[in-house]
């Protein structure tokens, strides 16, 4: 079992920035590829970004590619999200998750086995 615990969300104006933390208890904590979702109200949770055990490998939806980076301390258990140039539609309640899958980058939510309670991120204009 892995514990996700979200944290560093908050509300900033468009164009700041923000870096979104995720601290993971239990077991075996490099052998999960990790991801961040967001969920905006009305809308689908969607997949943001993942990365490989190993950190060799990302993805990136389309929306965020150049503005946002994965990364992941396998030693301290955490994965982290650095949001640049942020824009009033990356609003969104963003979570964690962590993936038991084969894949290497796991984009699809069903890929997931392990969520956290979501951090809240509010972009103004």
């Amino acid at each position: 079992q892995v514990q996700l615990v979200e944290s560093g969300g908050g509300l900033v104006q468009a164009g700041g920035s923000l870096r979104l933390s995720c601290a993971a208890s239990g077991r075996s904590f490099s052998r999960y590829a990790m991801g961040w979702f967001r969920q905006a109200p009305g809308k689908e949770r969607e997949a943001v970004a993942a990365i490989s055990r190993s950190s060799s490998s990302t993805y990136y939806v389309d929306s965020v590619k150049g503005r946002f980076t994965i990364s992941r301390d396998n030693d301290k258990k955490t994965v982290f999200l650095q949001m640049n140039s942020l824009k009033p539609e990356d609003t969104a309640v963003y979570y964690c998750a962590a993936s038991a899958s084969s894949a290497v980058v796991p984009a699809s939510r069903g890929a997931y086995d392990y969520w956290g309670q979501g951090t809240q991120v509010t972009v103004s204009s």
